[in-house]
Parts: structure tokens; C-alpha cells; sequence
């Protein structure tokens, strides 16, 4: 056709870089997955059981249920997370169930964000706040968590990625309309304290801006260090939604299903996209989160719990997964929370900066190519996580997924020592 046939808004944003390096994974024959952000264990046996039973017993969850969520999952999540933000949730009007976190996101942009609206936005980020910020006609504006100094031989930690709070000040204008909280963050893993909450809930009160607080990994955070949701502070939840996931909450990141939770203010938009665009979720999926989460309500802070449970189990997982990059020269970043973290790379850097690729491609990039071609290890580069501008100063780190079954993590083991071996004379 001679017409131009993408939307305007498509410009700049077809170019996926997850598209690419799970290609390039899965052209290798023998490679360790530990790139994309995914369990490969089975999820809670309750989780399950309650899929199969939706599945298998009510014929009605075959069809429609309430555009908005079915009705006894918008009511458990009302009051569920209701008790933990200190609020009285309607689930009617406060709780809107999406497809996955991801669509929660979507549908929060394109309800709020309108043309020259600046959006400010956390560096490193997940990857999809730039594109959905675009689409929306937004202005992305970006400030960066940066590393302070450690001690020499000491590792270093997510909590040691600091906001400067004057900057943070200065990206705050008139044309702001939201600011996007990622706690904990992938891909970094910091945990935000109550502090730097606290700043951020300030300056959205002063300058009248929106958060949208991405909190899908809420029930994985280690070592003692506690999630506070913003919303839960003074004078934020009438300017806060809250997204979540079951996908992350339970281990079944294929149901696909999330919810945003806010004042009726914010969510009466959400609504009019949803209902324009989704419109409906599918019923079952919807009907195995409910009853998980009835099931995770009565054992919720006791040792049965599966929000207990996890986070000691995938603590585990991390220490495992530390200790092995460490051996391999490897200096990762000890995170607090989420999936992943991220490992400076510098050391190999400096022994192979020229690895094959384009003049301009990032090392990162170009190592992570590298080491799944010739070490059978699948990462992400971490640049991918920054503004453009940005990638230059950050391309000294790659991202691993650490939440995998230890048969997968003694397979990286087996990669590990093998190219260990390779070094030693």
C-alpha cells in the first residue's frame, strides 16, 4: 500500500529488545535460561488445585463474568490489601482486575497520560514504562538510582542505589502528570525505604502528580527488609494506584492475571479503557486467583503461608546463585527483593572489550551475545533498562533471573565451572 500504515505512535518503540535475546537463546542448543523472569517449578499446590477446580467444576466460569473482574476476586483483593493499606476498598469502584501487571500498566496510561504530559520515570526500569509512556503521547523524563561507593572488597547492594533528592526535585514541572514507582525493582531489586517513599509522596503532593506503583513483586523481599506500599501513606492513596500480579504473587506467571487498586477518582478512567479495549478476563484464571488468595488469607503471616514461604525459598535461591557468579569472578549486586539481580561485569570488560558487534552496541549487549553463544548462559544487559542517554554509563552490568529450580541452577553451576576451567592455565 502507498498509505502509511503504522499509527504515529508506533514510531520508535517496534524494536523489542526481549524479542532478540530470546531468539538468540533458543537458536542454542544447550543453554541455562536465567535471562527472562519466570519460575520453572511448579506453583503452590493450592494455586493449582483451584485452577483445575475452576476448570472442572462450575460450567458457568466458562463464560462472561463482570467486565471488571469476577466478583469474588475483586472482593478478596478489596479486602485483602484493604487491611494493608489502611483503607475501606470498594470493590466495585477501587479494584479493577487486568491482564496481568502488564495490562494494569497499559490501561493506567492510556487513561491518564495525554499528550505533552511528562512522565518521570526511575532508572534502571522495566523496560515497558518508555513505550506505553510514548504511546500515550507522553514525554518520558528520567532520573537514575546510582550506585555509592563500597568499601573495597566488600559487595555491593541494591540499597546502595540512592536517588539524589535535588535532582529528583528538579524533574518535577507543571507538565507533570505522573510519576512511576517500581518496589522492588526490577531489574535492580531495591527495596524503596520509607524515606525515600516518603520524598516521592511529597513531591507528588506538591506538584499534584499521579503514582502509578508497579509493587508485582511485593511478597518477594529478603534480609530483613520490609515492602511499604506508597498508597498506604499519609494523603497518597487519593493520588495513588497500585498495580499488582498473580502471575509474580503465586508462581503462575501464564494465568495472566493483575489488578490495579485506587480512588474512584483515578479508576472511573481506568475503567472506560477497559471496558473499550479488554473489556473482560477470562473467568477461570480469575476464579483460581480468588481462591488462592482466600486460602493464602487464612494462613496469611504464619509459617503455611505461601507469602512466607517463597521469599525463604527464593532467598535461598539468590544466596545459591551469588556465591556461584562470585566464584566465576563475577561481582553481582546483593538485592533486597524481586526476581533478579544484576552482576558488574567491569573485570571482563577490561580483559575482552572487543567483542563481536556493532561499533555503537553496548558492551553489555555484546557480552550477553557472547556468553550465550559460547558459555551456554542466558542473562540480559542491563542498558536495555536506561534512557538512551543513559546506556553509555551503565553498560558494565547484566541482569540474571535467580527464582529457578536448583536442578536449573546446578546446570548453571556446570556452565560456570566448565568456563572456569577454560581459564585456568
Amino acid at each position: 500500500m502507498a498509505k502509511r500504515l503504522q499509527a504515529r505512535r508506533l514510531d520508535g518503540i517496534d524494536h523489542n529488545p526481549w524479542v532478540e535475546f530470546v531468539q538468540l537463546a533458543s537458536e542454542e542448543a544447550d543453554v541455562v535460561n536465567l535471562g527472562q523472569g519466570f519460575p520453572d517449578f511448579s506453583p503452590p499446590e493450592f494455586a493449582v488445585e483451584a485452577f483445575q477446580h475452576a476448570v472442572s467444576g462450575d460450567f458457568m466460569l466458562n463464560q462472561y463474568t463482570k467486565a471488571f473482574g469476577y466478583p469474588p476476586l475483586t472482593k478478596i483483593l478489596a479486602n485483602f490489601f484493604g487491611k494493608l493499606l489502611g483503607q475501606e476498598i470498594d470493590p466495585l469502584k477501587n479494584v479493577l482486575v487486568t491482564v496481568g501487571a502488564y495490562g494494569a500498566l497499559f490501561t493506567a496510561f492510556q487513561a491518564l497520560v495525554d499528550e505533552g504530559d511528562e512522565v518521570i520515570i526511575i532508572e534502571p526500569f522495566f523496560d515497558c514504562y518508555e513505550p506505553m509512556t510514548l504511546m500515550a503521547g507522553g514525554r518520558p523524563v528520567f532520573v537514575s538510582l546510582k550506585p555509592s561507593p563500597t568499601q573495597k572488597g566488600e559487595p555491593d547492594s541494591s540499597s546502595n542505589w540512592q536517588l539524589d533528592p535535588t535532582e529528583l526535585a528538579s524533574k518535577f514541572t507543571s507538565r507533570t502528570k505522573a510519576f512511576i514507582l517500581n518496589t522492588p525493582n526490577n531489574p535492580l531489586g531495591k527495596v524503596f525505604s520509607k524515606e525515600e517513599l516518603e520524598l516521592v509522596a511529597s513531591l507528588c503532593q506538591q506538584h499534584d502528580v499521579v503514582c502509578i506503583s508497579d509493587e508485582v513483586y511485593q511478597w518477594m523481599v529478603f534480609d530483613g527488609f520490609q515492602h511499604i506500599s506508597i498508597a498506604s501513606l499519609p494523603g497518597m492513596w487519593e493520588r495513588t494506584l497500585t498495580i499488582g500480579s498473580a502471575g509474580k504473587t503465586f508462581s503462575v506467571t501464564g494465568w495472566k492475571v493483575g489488578w490495579v487498586l485506587g480512588p474512584d477518582s483515578l479508576m472511573k478512567h481506568l475503567r472506560t479503557v477497559h471496558q473499550n479495549s479488554i473489556y473482560h478476563c477470562a473467568t477461570q484464571g480469575q476464579a483460581a486467583v480468588a481462591q488462592s488468595f482466600e486460602r493464602e488469607q487464612l494462613h496469611f503471616g504464619r509459617p503455611s503461608s505461601y507469602f512466607v514461604q517463597l521469599p525463604q525459598y527464593i532467598q535461598r535461591c539468590r544466596d545459591h546463585m551469588i556465591q556461584s557468579l562470585q566464584s566465576m569472578g563475577f561481582r553481582p549486586v546483593i538485592p533486597q527483593g524481586s526476581y533478579f539481580l544484576i552482576t558488574d561485569i567491569s573485570d571482563f570488560k577490561n580483559k575482552m572489550p572487543d567483542l563481536p558487534g556493532a561499533a555503537d552496541e553496548p558492551y553489555d549487549r555484546r557480552f550477553v551475545k557472547w556468553m550465550i553463544k559460547n558459555k551456554g548462559l542466558v542473562a540480559v544487559p542491563v542498558s536495555i533498562f536506561f534512557s538512551l542517554p543513559h546506556q553509555k554509563f551503565f553498560d558494565h552490568y547484566i541482569r540474571f533471573c535467580f527464582v529457578k529450580d536448583e536442578s536449573t541452577l546446578r546446570a548453571m553451576d556446570q556452565k560456570l565451572q566448565k568456563w572456569k576451567a577454560e581459564l585456568t592455565p
